[in-house]
């Protein structure tokens, strides 16, 4: 038996600003903010989960009046020319977006919950000295922290909405996550394997590195010029890449600065970059329990590592948060994301980075 589903979506285009609505804003979360939940939780030995809000928009309630035709063939007999008040947001209005986040952060604060100055959609609170930390995107929502607590907030949700239960996060946003004992290991293989298959990559030579070594982009810039057009959807699809592979965050940046006239040279280097990924496409990062403690502190306010951006490294350093030390030249493993590396020296600094290939990639596949 084949199923089919139906939506009944408004007009949106056709709403006037200021006439038909006001305020739009709906934020959704930071990758940032995400990668730094995956650090603490790697640290802190904790769990995540995720939930998924089912006909997410429907949930939000209208506050303006929004009248609408009745939908084709579901006309009231004998009143066609009457039209329906919204009470409920419907996909497609322009407000849509905004009364569901309305709806669910007046939830989560009414339960206690405070807000993260950092993102508004990432939302944590203590009861008993135990922390319960939520990330919100748009209808899908990760919970980590206490698993009392994160077992008590879900029969709430549940109650308060129609939700589906998916457990254990396994994938996010595009994003492949592991949870292992002693850490998680986050990678985007799948996404990784569909821009090589996008560029027609898919068969090309690997290479070691994602830049020849000793590349300068001042070497690139003139010469006959290549389609734009192409040049940034490839730009495009590496930068969403860098989220778990930041052994090429260089590269992707060199290449981001040709975006209005990209040379032949500056192709060439993008489809370097292609060929690395063809030998790499199932690296991802570690987030390892000993290597995450910069992310947060056992003791006191755990997750104060989110306010991280808002100091100062003296401030940081005066108040014990953060401690200075010297690093030989042989190893400032930044240097990986500031110039183009020989094949030893990248690959020693992609392994300290936490960047690595995918063991259990067999083990989901089965």
């Amino acid at each position: 038996m084949e199923k089919y589903k139906a939506r009944f979506v408004a007009q949106g285009f056709s709403q006037i600003e200021g006439i038909d609505y006001e305020e739009t804003f709906a934020p959704v979360a930071r990758y940032s903010s995400i990668r730094m939940i995956l650090a603490l939780l790697a640290q802190m030995g904790w769990h995540i989960h995720q939930m998924d809000v089912k006909t997410v928009f429907l949930n939000g309630v209208i506050e303006e009046e929004v009248y609408i035709e009745q939908p084709e063939g579901f006309e009231v007999f004998s009143s066609e020319s009457h039209v329906c008040r919204l009470k409920r947001a419907l996909y497609g209005l322009k407000k849509a977006p905004h009364a569901w986040y309305t709806r669910i952060e007046s939830y989560f604060t009414g339960l206690g919950f405070s807000k993260s100055e950092a993102d508004p959609n990432l939302y944590q609170i203590v009861v008993e000295g135990k922390l319960l930390i939520i990330v919100l995107y748009v209808g899908d929502l990760i919970l980590t922290g206490d698993e009392l607590l994160i077992l008590s907030c879900k029969k709430g949700l549940a109650t308060e909405l129609e939700m589906k239960d998916l457990g254990l996060l396994h994938y996010f946003l595009g994003l492949e996550i592991w949870q292992r004992s002693g850490g998680l290991f986050v990678s985007q293989g799948k996404y990784a394997r569909e821009i090589l298959e996008k560029f027609n990559m898919h068969g090309c030579k690997p290479v070691d590195t994602p830049l020849p070594g000793g590349w300068r982009k001042e070497d690139a810039t003139s010469g006959e010029e290549v389609d734009a057009t192409v040049y940034r959807q490839l730009v495009g699809s590496l930068m969403y890449l860098v989220n778990t592979r930041p052994d090429i965050c260089y590269a992707v940046n060199q290449l981001s600065q040709a975006m209005v006239k990209p040379t032949k040279l500056f192709w060439k280097a993008g489809k370097h970059v292609l060929r690395y990924l063809r030998g790499t496409s199932g690296y991802g990062f570690w987030y390892k329990q000993e290597d995450a403690d910069w992310a947060g502190s056992s003791s006191g306010r755990v997750y104060g590592s989110i306010d991280i951006r808002y100091h100062h490294i003296r401030d940081c350093v005066q108040r014990r948060i953060m401690l200075l030390l010297y690093i030989p030249t042989e190893d400032q493993d930044a240097d990986i994301l500031t110039k183009a590396l020989t094949r030893s020296k990248f690959e020693y600094h992609r392994g300290r980075i936490g960047v690595a290939d995918n063991p259990y990639i067999v083990e989901r596949e089965c």
